[in-house]
Parts: structure tokens; C-alpha cells; sequence
């Protein structure tokens, strides 16, 4: 339970950049909407595993 509830930490916190990143026109919405789907394939290993 504890790695599954990190690994959502893990997601949060990035995909906060993500939004972050964007917000501030360092990243286009394609770029972003790629690496937000990164990430959600990351947590879904995972959780996987």
C-alpha cells in the first residue's frame, strides 16, 4: 500500500509541473498533454507491479 501511495505522489508532483510549466509558456499544450500521458503510464506500472 505504501509504494502505491507513493507512486500517486509521485504523480501528483509531477504532473503539478506539468501544469505549472505550462501556466508559466515554458511548454506548448501538446508537449504537456505528452508528458502528463508519461506520467499516467508511469503510475499505471506502478500499480501494475
Amino acid at each position: 500500500m505504501a509504494e502505491t501511495e507513493s507512486a500517486v505522489e509521485t504523480f501528483l508532483d509531477r504532473a503539478d509541473a506539468v501544469f505549472e510549466d505550462y501556466e508559466n509558456g515554458y511548454v506548448d499544450p501538446d508537449a504537456a498533454l505528452s508528458t502528463l500521458e508519461s506520467h499516467v503510464d508511469t503510475l499505471r506500472e506502478e500499480r501494475e507491479s
